[in-house]
């Protein structure tokens, strides 16, 4: 069970803003998808289906093998930003 408390405390970590209304909705919604998830659990069989990425096969994609090319010098890398900090890149704060 998901209580409002854990859904404030997540929020509030995610930096959302919602009224006690908007907390309720989610909350019954989180319970739908547990006892939706409890149902599926219970399905004769549902351990040995292989776990699935796409909804249909993908025989027209072409995977490009993941090759290093070119590698950028730290000095190429800090040239485009003015946000410098002990040879690294300063980005805005975003999380608590």
């Amino acid at each position: 069970m998901i209580t409002k408390e854990k859904l404030k405390d997540y929020a509030g970590k995610l930096m959302f803003d919602m009224d006690d209304k908007e907390y309720e909705t989610l909350q019954q919604e989180f319970e739908i998808i547990l006892k939706q998830m409890d149902l599926i659990e219970k399905m004769e069989g549902i351990k040995e289906v292989e776990p699935m990425t796409f909804p249909f096969p993908l025989t027209h994609v072409k995977w490009r093998k993941d090759e290093v090319t070119e590698e950028l010098t730290k000095e190429e890398i800090l040239q485009n930003t003015e946000a410098i900090d002990k040879d690294q890149v300063r980005v805005p704060k975003v999380v608590e």
